[in-house]
């Protein structure tokens, strides 16, 4: 008789029928993702372990117990700049352009020292931040002297899960043949590999921002803002109001933000990622573009305890647009 793979015991907790089945404890989910990253499972054994997963949702045990795996796998140069904010940037936009991408150039030349990662590539017809960034004059980072340089330079820094991780980035790649997102994009937004202070987090389905909330909750996270944006990126829709959930050093709790105008604005027939350049240098004056800009920078400032109220994050988030540096990052048509 063959003897039992030691990972099956995993898929068997989460698989055992409607009365047999339970969720993974942390613990659980910690050595079933150490395995994973070890490559100690078989192809077989994640699809089963992803998509049990993926039906019945994942707990935020599991996802702490995830992260907790993750976190211990990767290594951080003692040189590293410190990081003060963590931006995650997996899903990619098509509706509208990243705006969000022009809120952390904002933040980083007002001294915040930004973070990002995502994915990219593995939903067709979405534009990804990887892809974008040349357009800025910045590129994506692929070794960690590679983002200690882009940190020191610009105060911001991208690297794609491809390079962060590269097995958590081979599962991603799964989607198109699997069909359905797996747990592992909820897994990469909360991995904050450099142990950031204040992390920034945006989701397409409402239901998951408690998971997130409650999972940063568990992995004793200080502050934390999910919100539901636009495309399911970190960006805030001016056009319609953004509740945020948040976490403050052990509190938790939820805001609304009020919409910035009183009509909706039409969507772009064409998305041209040059415009991007374009507003950030003045010369296209998009007001739905700029209110994204303004309305996501403000949410991550009051986050960061930069302004106490709504209200004054806003004033202070369209300051620092009004007086941002035009002649950097990119060239303008």
């Amino acid at each position: 008789m063959n003897q039992e793979h030691p990972f099956a015991q995993y898929v068997r907790i989460l698989g055992k029928g409607k009365n047999g089945s339970r969720s993974l404890t942390r613990e659980e989910a910690r050595e079933a993702m150490q395995m994973i990253l070890d490559d100690e499972v078989t192809p077989e054994q994640l699809g089963a372990l992803l998509m049990l997963l993926r039906v019945k949702e994942e707990s935020p045990e599991e996802i702490a117990g995830f992260v907790d795996a993750c976190r211990a796998a990767l290594s951080i140069p003692d040189d590293m700049p410190k990081i003060d904010l963590d931006w995650s940037s997996y899903a990619g936009k098509r509706r509208q352009l990243p705006w969000f991408l022009l809120s952390t150039l904002l933040l980083a030349e007002n001294g915040i020292r930004l973070f990002m990662h995502g994915a990219s590539g593995h939903t067709a017809g979405r534009i990804y931040t990887k892809d974008v960034l040349p357009v800025l004059g910045l590129s994506a980072c692929t070794t960690m002297e590679q983002v200690r340089q882009s940190l020191e330079q610009w105060n911001i820094a991208y690297m794609d899960l491809e390079h962060l991780y590269p097995k958590l980035h081979h599962i991603i790649e799964l989607r198109p043949l699997l069909g359905l997102r797996s747990p592992v994009h909820t897994l990469a937004r909360m991995l904050n590999p450099f142990a950031a202070p204040y992390v920034m987090q945006g989701i397409f389905h409402p239901g998951y921002r408690p998971i997130h909330q409650e999972a940063a909750l568990l992995l004793q996270e200080k502050h934390l803002t999910v919100i539901k944006g636009e495309g399911g990126e970190i960006e805030r829709n001016p056009d319609m109001p953004c509740l945020t959930q948040n976490l403050d050093t052990g509190r938790l709790f939820d805001e609304e933000w009020p919409a910035m105008f009183k009509r909706r604005h039409m969507r772009d027939d064409e998305l041209r990622i040059q415009r991007l350049a374009d507003v950030w240098h003045g010369a296209d004056q998009d007001e739905y573009g700029i209110g994204a800009v303004i309305g996501t920078t403000a949410i991550a400032l009051k986050l960061m305890k930069r302004a106490s109220s709504m209200d004054e994050a806003e004033a202070l988030a369209k300051t620092m647009w009004e007086s941002r540096p035009k002649d950097k990052f990119g060239v303008a048509a």
